[in-house]
């Protein structure tokens, strides 16, 4: 006898550690609903702690959606077994939960003794893809885009042509200069006015999360794969922004080139092809024929989307629209702010219109945002309001060497030292313009010369303001 409970008292250890090691969430409950198992996963899962649960009935503890009831409850009223069932629910906190459940109903014999539930968490998941997608309707139109330059301009009277069909838009721009704004502005500008506007960063979820995401999904696809209709499903009779789309590896977007050309999806799962009726605006941050080139964008794909480009410019192209942001932006934190501040400082103003503004109209707005943050009575922004990683570079860029040629680049010793990147961006600007005079400003040649397309010299001179 004493032999025997030293067995069982090992086993049950063993058994605890065993289900202590899982990697999946376990909760036994009673034939009374009252928990008699908590491992714990689940306790991480779901933040309680064991002495919340065990033994106490599972809906004392837990509180369950109008519309969903407790998985384990329902194994114990109806007597039969669940797989992949997906339910959210609130731990004693308040705290939303949601996860995928494969539940058991435990027999001794024809006798209901009780239920075991199987979970896997899909919480941070569900959020994650929650927060990079938009599902709210487009609010920016073309009259929100600030600037009079020519520059801008002719990038909205480009914009505004592309409103009057349906065809794909790929939108090229940097980091910060608006790209959003006019996609939003070709949607809420075109026939599609009245059906949804769903934007997707590409670049925020994980390979196998953004495939589900944008094609949806067949019930037992695979673990936890429930009927769930994607983006594009989502999106029919709108649009459908597709934000760094050269950040999708190459079978991806295989499949997204297809889903384009056919004009149909297939859930995950599925052997079902459905039409769907979607403009695809696709943006991203980079040279496309540099992407092409180094393997980040298949050229097929790029054909495709590519049927109306646009070229938004950096700020440093459009440096006479400062001012008339400027106004915008401290317009806008008047409001917010409960303040009166008028305008710039000639200091201030005079160092916008040096300053590259790599982070574009972005940029801007965040320092406007942030000199106005410690303004108290004043009147005008000074330069001591400025934070202090633009003052760091706007120093950098005074200290900066003159360069005419690149004999003179080549030549000119100095012992100041700046960042890579500006210095970069500046002997790319002065070489590439060595050349073209070279060549008497023949691009096929100048572009031959440097080992490049014609049409990535174009957007190199475009970028650079050639």
């Amino acid at each position: 006898m004493k032999n025997s409970q030293i067995d069982l008292r090992y086993l049950t250890q063993m058994y605890k550690r065993i289900l202590d090691e899982v990697d999946v969430g376990v909760h036994a409950v009673d034939e009374t609903g009252k928990t008699i198992i908590y491992n714990k996963k689940m306790m991480q899962m779901e933040s309680m702690d064991l002495h919340d649960v065990i033994n106490k009935n599972l809906l004392d503890v837990f509180m369950f959606k109008d519309d969903q009831s407790s998985t384990l409850v329902k194994a114990l009223q109806d007597g039969k077994e669940t797989s992949n069932v997906k339910q959210t629910y609130f731990n004693n906190k308040g705290h939303e939960i949601t996860t995928i459940n494969n539940t058991i109903p435990i027999y001794d014999g024809e006798k209901l003794q009780g239920a075991v539930e199987i979970a896997n968490d899909v919480t941070k998941l569900e959020r994650l893809m929650k927060s990079n997608m938009n599902k709210g309707p487009a609010k920016y139109t073309f009259d929100n885009i600030i600037g009079r330059s020519p520059a801008i301009k002719e990038v909205i009277e480009s914009a505004k042509r592309a409103t009057r069909t349906s065809s794909y838009v790929l939108i090229v721009g940097d980091t910060g200069t608006g790209k959003e704004l006019f996609a939003q502005s070709i949607h809420n500008a075109s026939n599609r006015l009245t059906g949804p506007f769903i934007s997707q960063n590409c670049a925020a979820l994980p390979d196998n999360l953004i495939e589900s995401l944008l094609f949806g999904t067949k019930r037992g696809a695979f673990t936890g794969a429930m009927d769930t209709p994607g983006l594009f499903e989502q999106a029919n009779g709108g649009t459908l922004l597709l934000d760094e789309i050269n950040s999708l590896n190459l079978n991806l977007q295989a499949k997204l080139l297809r889903v384009l050309q056919e004009k149909t999806i297939r859930r995950i799962g599925d052997t079902k092809d459905m039409p769907v009726d979607v403009r695809v605006i696709a943006n991203m941050n980079e040279d496309p024929i540099e992407a092409i080139a180094n393997n980040r964008m298949r050229k097929d794909l790029f054909y495709r989307l590519g049927v109306v480009t646009i070229f938004v410019p950096p700020l440093k192209e459009r440096k006479e629209d400062i001012p008339l942001l400027v106004e915008h932006f401290i317009e806008k934190y008047n409001q917010r702010f409960h303040m009166k501040v008028k305008g710039l400082s000639e200091e201030v103003q005079a160092s916008f219109f040096e300053y590259d503004w790599h982070g574009n109209v972005r940029e801007l707005e965040h320092i406007i945002e942030a000199a106005m943050n410690i303004m108290i009575d004043e009147e005008y922004i000074m330069y001591s309001h400025l934070p202090y990683q633009y003052r760091s570079k706007a120093q950098i860029r005074e200290r900066m060497m003159p360069v005419s040629t690149v004999d003179t680049f080549m030549k000119e010793n100095t012992d100041v030292t700046v960042p890579l990147k500006e210095q970069m961006e500046l002997f790319e600007k002065t070489y590439i313009e060595h050349v073209l005079k070279k060549h008497d400003f023949n691009i096929s040649k100048a572009a031959k010369a440097l080992g490049l397309s014609r049409q990535s010299l174009q957007y190199r001179m475009k970028k650079l303001n050639l």
